[in-house]
C-alpha cells in the first residue's frame, strides 16, 4: 500500500509499544518516517525494521518535555526530508500511586511528557504544516482520561490530551490540518507488562482477567491502535478532526 507516499511523518515515543507498531505502519503506507524517542539508540530497532522491510525511516533522540530539543527535533526531519505532512504524538511515561502517596515529580513527570510534550511538537510542527496548507496530528489520549485509580496524574494528562486536540482542530482547520486523537484502552505493550509486574501481578493474569471484561474478550495489540491512527493520516479521514477515537474493543 503507499496511500502515504510522499509524505513525511514524525513519530514521538516510538522506539517500543504502540508508538513502534505506529512508524512501521506508516513506513509500510508509503511514508518517511522519522522515530522519535529519547535517545537515538533507542529508536533504533523500530527504524532497522522500517529499513529492512524496504522503508524508509530516520532515528531522532528528544526528550519531548524540552521546548529546544522538540524545535531542533522537527527542524532536523524537515532539513533531512523537505516537509511534514504528519505529526503522531505518542510519547508516554507512568508514575502511577494514590494521591497520598504521589510526589509532585511524580505528577510533573508524566503531564511533561504527555500533554506538554504534545502542546511542544504540536506548536514546532503547525508552523511547516500552516505554510503547505495541508497536515495530518493525532495525540494518543486513553481511555483512563476519564480517571482511573492510581492514576490522577495519567487521567489528568490523557483528559487535556482530548481538550488540546479539540482545541487545536478548531484553530488549524482553517489551514487544511486535521488534528484528532486515539484513545487506547487496554493494549498488551512492554508498558503495561512492567506496571503489573511493579505491583507483584502476572501479566498473562492481568491480561486475562483483563480480557473478560472487554466486551470483544481480548485485550489489544498495538497494531490495533496503528491501524487507526494510519486510517486518520491518510486521505480517507479527510473530513474528520476534532474527534478522540476509541480503540478499546468497546471498554470504557
Amino acid at each position: 500500500m503507499s496511500r502515504l507516499k510522499g509524505k513525511v511523518a514524525i513519530v514521538t515515543g516510538s522506539g517500543n509499544g504502540i508508538g513502534a507498531a505506529t512508524a512501521k505502519h506508516l513506513a509500510k503506507d508509503g511514508a518517511k518516517v522519522a522515530v522519535v524517542d529519547l535517545t537515538e539508540e533507542s529508536a533504533s530497532n523500530t527504524v532497522q525494521a522500517i529499513r529492512e522491510a524496504g522503508g524508509e525511516a530516520i532515528a531522532v533522540g528528544c526528550d519531548v518535555s524540552k521546548a529546544e530539543q522538540v524545535e531542533h527535533a522537527v527542524e532536523r526531519v524537515v532539513s533531512e526530508y523537505g516537509r511534514l505532512d504528519i505529526l503522531v504524538n505518542n510519547a508516554g511515561v507512568t508514575r502511577d500511586r494514590l494521591i497520598f502517596k504521589m510526589s509532585e515529580e511524580d505528577w510533573d513527570t508524566v503531564l511533561d511528557v504527555h500533554l506538554k510534550g504534545s502542546f511542544l511538537f504540536c506548536k514546532a510542527a503547525q508552523k511547516y504544516m500552516v505554510e503547505q496548507r495541508s497536515g495530518r496530528i493525532v495525540n494518543t489520549s486513553s481511555v483512563g482520561a476519564v480517571g482511573k485509580r492510581g492514576q490522577a496524574n495519567y487521567a489528568s494528562a490523557k483528559a487535556g490530551l482530548q481538550a488540546l486536540t479539540r482545541t487545536l482542530a478548531i484553530e488549524l482547520g482553517q489551514f487544511g490540518i486535521n488534528v484528532n486523537a486515539v484513545a487506547p484502552g487496554f493494549i498488551a505493550t512492554d508498558m503495561t507488562r512492567r506496571t503489573a509486574e511493579r505491583q507483584g501481578l502476572d501479566f498473562e493474569e492481568v491480561r486475562k482477567v483483563a480480557s473478560q471484561k472487554i466486551p470483544l474478550r481480548r485485550v489489544g495489540e498495538p497494531e490495533d491502535v496503528a491501524n487507526v491512527v494510519s486510517f486518520l493520516v491518510s486521505e480517507d479521514a479527510n473530513y474528520i478532526t476534532g474527534e478522540t477515537i476509541y480503540v478499546s474493543g468497546g471498554e470504557r
